[in-house]
């Protein structure tokens, strides 16, 4: 299970499972670095992106499930291709969110709830029988490119004053944006491998990414 008091990089691959294994053999192990099956991958692949990601990193893997409902049987299917953290969406109802939570703890993984498109992250945890392990405040990938969208670090302290849980920032991380996430108390910087045709913010996929994890790793340190 994460720890409290740790920062962690997380680093997603969204693309396909041939640049998870040209890549990532290449990144040295380490316990702040999570690896994340992303969204994308896994609706390409299925639980075969996570079970790839499990058979390289031997650190902990993300399952980005974005569960919106049937969570018991999600959290099983990726826990059983080596995940130790999955992700539910704080949109889905009050039930699959306390399902998911449960089973999460059952099975010894975090529980991580994604607040994409959420505005009140704190009344969604308000309304759980359990806080999860971690929150996410995530700016979506297609907001980007949008004027103004930011991630919303007003969240965090509303969350840290009545919740002892982690906090995850997603959504066009760069280190500049890894220095304000960690400034704004957030202990997980989820970054994005991207391809340089990619229209995101990220890790280019044709760079040292070795290198550009370590120093985020330094910046978030």
């Amino acid at each position: 299970m994460l720890e409290h008091n740790k920062r962690y990089l997380q680093i997603a691959f969204n693309d396909d499972s041939s640049m998870v294994e040209r890549i990532l053999p290449g990144i040295p192990l380490s316990d702040r670095i999570l690896v994340e099956a992303g969204t994308p991958l896994i609706k390409r692949e299925g639980m075969n992106a996570i079970s790839t990601i499990a058979q390289i990193w031997r650190g902990r893997v993300v399952a980005d499930l974005k569960t919106m409902d049937g969570a018991v049987d999600e959290v099983e299917l990726a826990y059983r291709a080596g995940a130790s953290a999955a992700t539910v969406l704080g949109a889905a109802s009050v039930e699959t969110i306390d399902l998911f939570i449960r089973r999460c703890d059952e099975l010894g993984i975090d529980s991580m709830i994604d607040m994409i498109g959420v505005e009140e992250p704190l009344g969604v945890i308000r309304r759980l029988k359990h806080p999860p392990a971690v929150v996410v405040i995530h700016k979506g990938r297609d907001e980007e490119g949008t004027r103004g969208k930011v991630i919303r670090y007003k969240h965090i302290n509303k969350i840290r004053s009545k919740y002892d849980v982690l906090i995850s920032a997603a959504g066009g991380v760069d280190l500049k944006e890894a220095r304000s996430a960690i400034f704004n108390g957030a202990e997980i910087v989820v970054v994005n491998i991207v391809s340089p045709t990619d229209p995101w913010t990220g890790i280019s996929s044709e760079g040292n990414v070795a290198e550009m994890a370590s120093r985020f790793l330094e910046t978030i340190a």
